[in-house]
Formats: C-alpha cells, sequence, structure tokens
C-alpha cells in the first residue's frame, strides 16, 4: 500500500468519529450528517497532494465540514437553522447573525478551492485579531457546535453575554471580509 493511501486511512480511522460528530450537531438528520461526512472524506482524497501542512490536516477536515453544512443549509433554505445558532443583531429588523450568512457560496465557480482556502485564511487571521472572549464564544458556538447554554456553563457567563460577544465577532468578521466579498463579486 502506497505511502499516500496508508495516510489517508489513517486519517479517516482518526478523525471521522469526531468529525461524524461534529457535523451531527449541525444538521437535523443521521443521514444528512454521513452525506456531508463522505463529501468530507471525498474532498480530502481528491485534494490530498495538494494539503500544505499535514500537521493541520484536522483543521482542513473541519473547514471542509463546516463548508459543507452552510452549503447544505442554502440548499435547504426553506428550513431555519436551530435557534442556538441564530442571534440577532440587535437593530430594528432583528436579523439574524450567522455564519452560514458571512461566507458567500463560491460552490460551481471555476476555481472555488482556491477562494474557499482565502475566505478561510481572512478569517483565521479576522479571528487572532478580534479579542479573546470574542473568538473563544464564536469559535465554540459555529465551529465546536456547542449552543450558548453549554458554553455558558464552560465560561460561566450569561447566554446573553455570549450572544452580545459573538454578536461583535461576526460583525468584525463582516468588515474584516468585506473587501474579500467585493472582489469576488468581481470575479464571478
Amino acid at each position: 500500500m502506497p505511502a499516500n493511501s496508508v495516510q489517508i486511512e489513517k486519517t479517516i480511522k482518526k478523525e471521522s468519529g469526531k468529525l461524524f460528530n461534529f457535523i451531527r450537531k449541525s444538521v437535523p438528520t443521521k443521514e444528512d450528517a454521513e452525506d456531508i461526512l463522505q463529501d468530507v472524506f471525498y474532498q480530502f482524497v481528491s485534494a490530498f497532494e495538494e494539503i500544505e501542512f499535514m500537521d493541520r490536516i484536522s483543521s482542513w477536515l473541519y473547514r471542509v465540514a463546516q463548508n459543507r453544512i452552510i452549503d447544505s443549509r442554502r440548499k435547504k433554505s426553506t428550513s431555519p437553522l436551530p435557534e442556538e445558532k441564530v442571534i440577532f443583531s440587535g437593530d430594528d429588523n432583528d436579523e439574524p447573525i450567522t455564519l452560514a450568512e458571512i461566507i458567500p457560496d463560491v460552490s460551481g465557480l471555476p476555481d472555488e478551492v482556491y477562494w474557499r482556502n482565502l475566505i478561510w485564511e481572512e478569517i483565521e487571521a479576522s479571528l487572532d485579531e478580534m479579542p479573546e472572549e470574542q473568538k473563544a464564544v464564536f469559535v465554540l458556538n459555529e465551529f465546536e457546535g456547542l449552543s450558548f447554554k453549554e458554553i455558558s456553563k464552560i465560561v460561566n457567563e450569561p447566554v446573553n453575554t455570549l450572544l452580545s460577544r459573538k454578536r461583535y465577532a461576526v460583525l468584525y468578521l463582516r468588515k474584516s471580509l468585506k473587501y474579500l466579498f467585493e472582489e469576488l463579486k468581481n470575479n464571478v
């Protein structure tokens, strides 16, 4: 068995359980989670040669999973997001603010992988720039799939405080990514 096949098989065995649980928290059915997991591992095998940092495979897999979850939600736009994933902007419109609403749909573009990687690099850089409390709430809620009640127990802060912190994190990300989305519009 070639070295790449061994590494791929080892990674899939190691990551499949945790990745499935991560996906399952964000989709309505077990079947949806299985479909997304299969798609993530298909992407992994397809892009294995292009993944630059083998020590970041886990991060890469979670990013792809998050993208597929977002794509799945967009396809099923008639079904609302779970309540704990939605926060409100606090303005008169009370419009929901989620990660899914920040990231544009780049599926179908010829250079989809390029745009996704660029967007995620900018998200990571922006997260590193924001206050730790906002970053922590955002990461725990959006990437780890924890509800605000669960986060509240972990950090011993009121849910409303956490909602506010996530709101500011999302608004910061919107502002940080605005130029990138303008560039994306110009290239579509």
